[in-house]
Order: structure tokens, then C-alpha cells, then sequence
């Protein structure tokens, strides 16, 4: 099974409410779309969100990436041949994370294409179903109560509220989201990078004491200031994830020793595809340390891939892929089944995925 090609295309999908953390706001996921040919028929697809307020990928770079080094790199090369593959995607260019993970990911489902099963089970896993919580963005206190409680409302038993971006308002955002929905349902925050040390432990103390009960933290300071991470870690009782801060297993491995956080959320467009994220969650595993599998909110094709990979791993045990759910409407036939909070992996090859609508093929 030769690769004959490297498609790409780009997509553009409203989300059904602009999207607002401490460093963005959005209105759309538009994603770029990586189809690996075979002269077989059979084809991987992968897919990459150009995110470049965190990864510093851009459209452009994606496709630059792409066409400049990652397709003649595999052209000609054998389908089956995933370690082969992923080794040459991973030396190929330097950086590109983004468009490195949409070439994983494709590799890896053309090769379960080829041997005729789902992904998480040649990963070893048998859970059939994840869930996965709600992203709350940032807005005025009524807002986001109002937010959540329709989350909660739809079925979702955890609500992720973004914070961080006027930390005044923080608490009162806090107070009005634990009124509305009550005690029943957990609450993680995710700053983004948005408070300094001093700032957190004081937020987060605040927060603490008021009863808001939250599950956990994310990225409460800059993504290299992991001292000062390290600070807030060892002042409060509330788990902290490392988010912005962790790229590669190498990474994880410098967290985990300097105790500068208690979790690590895995993204692939941050590590470059599934290959590194197996890796660091087996890091994890080392350190008797929980995983948070996260998303940059992408489309289905990456949140599918990411299901696949949390369907395998017990030491996944938070679950932050809500993309597809935030979206007004999927052009994606197959792959995973996102109902509400319950995502449910396809049992067909690979990842699942069989055709498109409103893909501009380039």
C-alpha cells in the first residue's frame, strides 16, 4: 500500500456562540483537512486547527509545512509502515506541531485502515464511550451562570468555566456559576495563562473558602513560569494541570520532577499527533499521575482521534473534547458519535471517518 498523495483543504464550521478565553475569541472552527492517498483506495485523513495565540500555527504555516517538506517526505513510502512514517513526519521540519499532528493522525488511521479494525482497540483499549464536559467562555458573571445552566440543563455533569482574563471579576464569575447550577455538578476553571503566582494562590484560596468546590485548575500562570507554577501547586489543595506548559514527554518529565503541577492536559496539536501523546501519558503513569486529554477546538476529525486515544488509556480520566458539540452543524460523516456529554468511538477501521461537506479541496 504505497501513498500516491497528500490532499489538503481547508474548512470553515460556525460554532453556535463566539468562543472567549484569556487569549482569544473566535466565532468559527476553520480547520485544515489532510487526506493521505494510497494507490489501495485507501485513505488516512487528519485534520489541524491553525491556533497561532498558542502554537504559533497558522493556516499558511500548516499548508506550508504540508506541501514544502512533510508531502515529499512521504510520497512513495509505505502505507503500513507507521513507525517508519512517523519517524521521518517527526524529522522532516522542525516545529509545525499542528501540521505534524494532522499527519499522525492520518497515518494512524491509514494504517487500523489496513488492518481492518478501530484505532483504540490497536491501542489496547476496549471502552466504547468517554465524557466529556462543556466549555463556559469568558463573558459577564449573568452570562456565564446563564450559560451553565443550560449546559447542565442539556445533561452535562462538568462545566469548564474560562477565567483569567480580568481576574477581578473571577470570583463574582464563580459565585453567580455555583448559584445557578448548584453543588451537584463539578467545576474545573482554566485561566490560560492569565494570573501571576501571588494572584492565583490568592484567587484561588478566595474560591476555596467560598465552598465553589472546584475539580481543578488549569494553566493558572505563563506557560514558562514553571516555578511559579510550582508555587501555586504546593499553596493550594485544588489540582493543578499543566496546559500551555506541556508539549512533550520531555515536558511532563520536568513537571512531574519539579512538582510543578499535578496533572498535565494533553493536546495533539501541542505534541504533534498521537505517537507523543502515548508518550506522555505513559510519563504520567510513571508518576502515579492522572491525564487531562484536552482540544484546541478543533473539528471532528481531531476530536475523533482524541476519543480513540482516551478510549485506551485509564490514566485518562478528564475529558475536554467538546469541539464538534460547540459547532452549529457537522460536515463530517462518521468517525466518532458526539451526543451531549457521551462520546461514543465508531467500531469501523481506523477512525471511522467517510466523507465530507463544504470541504475546499485545494
Amino acid at each position: 500500500m504505497r501513498i500516491t498523495g497528500v490532499r489538503t483543504g481547508t474548512i470553515s464550521v460556525p460554532l453556535k456562540k463566539p468562543f472567549k478565553t484569556a487569549v482569544r475569541s473566535v466565532d468559527a472552527v476553520r480547520d485544515v483537512i489532510v487526506a493521505v492517498e494510497t494507490d489501495s483506495g485507501t485513505i488516512g485523513y487528519g485534520e489541524a486547527p491553525p491556533t497561532g495565540a498558542i502554537t504559533g500555527d497558522t493556516t499558511g504555516a500548516i499548508l506550508g509545512a504540508i506541501d514544502d517538506h512533510i508531502r515529499p517526505t512521504l510520497l512513495g513510502r509505505d502505507g503500513e509502515d507507521l513507525e517508519g512514517n512517523l519517524k521521518i513526519l517527526q524529522s522532516c521540519v522542525v516545529g509545525n506541531t499542528s501540521a505534524k499532528a494532522a499527519l499522525d493522525i492520518a497515518l494512524h488511521d491509514l494504517w487500523a485502515q489496513s488492518i481492518g479494525a478501530p484505532l483504540y482497540r490497536l491501542f489496547g483499549g476496549s471502552r466504547k464511550s468517554v465524557e466529556t464536559d462543556v466549555t463556559v467562555s469568558v463573558n459577564e458573571p449573568d452570562e456565564m451562570a446563564q450559560d451553565a445552566l443550560n449546559a447542565v440543563e442539556s445533561g452535562y455533569k462538568v462545566i469548564k468555566i474560562k477565567v483569567g482574563k480580568e481576574s477581578s471579576k473571577d470570583f463574582d464569575r464563580l459565585k453567580a456559576i455555583r448559584e445557578a447550577i448548584g453543588q451537584d455538578v463539578e467545576i474545573r476553571i482554566d485561566a490560560n495563562q492569565g494570573w501571576t503566582p501571588n494572584e492565583a494562590v490568592d484567587i484561588l484560596d478566595r474560591m476555596e473558602k467560598a465552598g465553589f468546590g472546584l475539580e481543578l485548575v488549569e494553566q493558572p500562570v505563563k506557560a514558562k513560569d514553571l516555578d511559579g507554577m510550582a508555587y501555586v501547586t504546593a499553596r493550594t489543595s485544588i489540582p493543578v494541570v499543566a496546559d500551555e506548559s506541556i508539549w512533550s514527554a520531555s515536558d511532563a518529565l520536568e513537571i512531574f520532577r519539579r512538582k510543578a503541577a499535578d496533572m498535565v492536559n494533553i493536546k495533539l496539536m501541542k505534541c504533534g499527533g498521537l505517537a507523543e501523546a502515548r508518550r506522555i501519558v505513559a510519563v504520567s503513569e510513571i508518576f502515579g499521575a492522572q491525564v487531562m486529554l484536552g482540544s484546541m477546538l478543533e473539528g471532528k476529525i481531531c476530536a475523533s482521534a482524541a476519543v480513540h486515544l482516551a478510549a485506551a488509556y485509564g490514566a485518562i480520566t478528564r475529558i475536554d473534547i467538546d469541539g464538534p458539540l460547540l459547532c452549529a452543524s457537522d460536515p463530517i460523516v462518521g468517525g466518532a458519535d458526539f451526543k451531549g456529554p457521551d462520546i461514543r468511538v465508531s467500531d469501523a477501521p481506523g477512525l471511522g471517518v467517510m466523507s465530507f461537506d463544504e470541504i475546499n479541496w485545494h
